[in-house]
């Protein structure tokens, strides 16, 4: 509404200016006046081409790269930035002096990210231009259409157009490679140790995928219509008896993540992911836990599938959850399962966490710690719950930042 009063108020500016020179012209004469009509009135024709300056068809195409991304699959890790490039073509001939463009990015809260650059178009009537991003934050994000913008010689009008398609790409949660995973695998042993080494148990007859043939394989095992998709030898996948199965059970409270909600909770996420990561590497059962506003359940499953899906709830996961952790678990307690491994991830202490591991292990779930401390609040000010755990063979963990990780988990050094 008000571009459009502003754009009235100068048509209204130059039709004052017209009038007066019209009357300066027929009243006054000679050819000073002459002169000055005559040139008023190629700029007012010069100002009404404009609207035939080609911009409203303006055409271009949008890419970006970034750490992670690849042309098949539009995802990088939360922190990284991308470079976008924008190739813009404008037909016609008018000439333009510059052209503004006005690019925007969607997060999938609402938020919005609005980038502006200019260029000059060449003798072609193109151009490129070119930016980057800030740091983006773990979520689904998607470019609407881009918006150029042109003006005349005297900045009085404004020609616009647009071009693109909605291209949607996503922000994994940031994650650390896990070379070992001796501090974890110690609270495996015991009644769940003969399931520690999956590519060593016996193998059923349910197929659980496609895998690189590998030189000794029996013509029986050979996949022969992936092989003939793929013109590369391909054997079958079988599920495994004894694959150990662990649950991430993470922490949504945010009561337990005091001031620091935004660091500490994506901490959390960032190391439930690296934890994901590195089981399903190892070709273990992984499964998730997320009680919130709403419960989510992962069961616990290997594959690239699974992997897929937990990536992308940790992508959108907030801190939302109505209750502590130790209610938080009971309402999920008619679908959780004995004869697991759990580790879980929480700003918690005291009494409310010894609760807890309690009651997992009264399921019968092995429950093992990651405690996400901060700058102010180490766990060594608290001594005396940790003891408690530790005293009844539960392993507990600390982190105050993603690099601690390997760490903690490859040195098994518990809190």
């Amino acid at each position: 509404m008000i571009a459009i009063k502003s754009t009235k108020l100068r048509w209204q500016l130059v039709a004052v200016t017209y009038t007066t020179s019209l009357f300066y012209f027929l009243f006054q004469g000679g050819k000073t006046a002459f002169m000055l009509f005559i040139i008023l009135n190629l700029l007012i024709v010069y100002l009404l081409l404009g609207r035939w300056s080609g911009i409203h068809k303006v055409s271009g195409n949008r890419s970006y790269v970034g750490p992670g991304t690849s042309t098949h699959d539009h995802s990088l890790s939360a922190g990284s930035s991308l470079e976008v490039s924008l190739n813009v073509k404008i037909p016609g001939y008018y000439p333009l002096p510059y052209v503004i463009v006005r690019d925007q990015l969607h997060r999938h809260n609402g938020q919005k990210l609005a980038f502006e650059t200019s260029f000059v178009p060449n003798w072609k009537r193109s151009g490129q231009v070119a930016y980057q991003t800030p740091p983006l934050q773990r979520g689904e994000y998607r470019f609407t259409h881009t918006e150029c913008l042109s003006y005349d010689v005297f900045g009085l009008f404004e020609h616009a157009g647009h071009f693109g398609s909605e291209t949607v790409f996503s922000v994994l949660p940031q994650t650390v490679p896990l070379r070992q995973w001796h501090g974890v695998q110690r609270g495996i042993r015991g009644p769940y140790s003969h399931a520690a080494a999956s590519r060593s148990a016996k193998e059923t007859t349910q197929i659980n995928g496609v895998r690189e043939y590998l030189y000794g394989d029996r013509l029986s095992r050979v996949h022969w219509n992936a092989t003939a998709k793929t013109g590369q030898w391909k054997s079958k996948a079988f599920e495994r008896e004894s694959l150990p199965r662990t649950l991430v059970i993470l922490d949504r409270n945010p009561v337990g993540y005091n001031g620091e909600l935004a660091t500490r909770f994506e901490l959390a996420v960032s190391a439930a992911a690296s934890l994901l990561e590195k089981g399903l590497k190892e070709d273990t059962a992984m499964g998730l836990l997320s009680i919130g506003e709403s419960m989510t359940m992962i069961d616990p499953k290997s594959g690239l599938v699974q992997r897929n899906l937990l990536m992308k709830h940790l992508t959108f996961v907030d801190a939302d959850a109505p209750c502590p952790l130790y209610a938080s678990l009971q309402r999920a307690d008619h679908i959780l399962e004995p004869g697991c491994f759990a580790i879980i991830i929480t700003p918690d202490t005291g009494a409310d966490v010894i609760r807890s591991m309690e009651w997992l292990s009264r399921k019968g779930i092995l429950p093992c710690m990651l405690h996400i401390s901060s700058s102010t609040d180490k766990l060594s000010h608290h001594p005396s719950w940790k003891h408690v755990i530790r005293d009844r063979g539960w392993p507990v963990f600390e982190i105050s930042q993603l690099q601690e990780l390997p760490v903690v988990l490859e040195g098994g050094g518990m809190a």
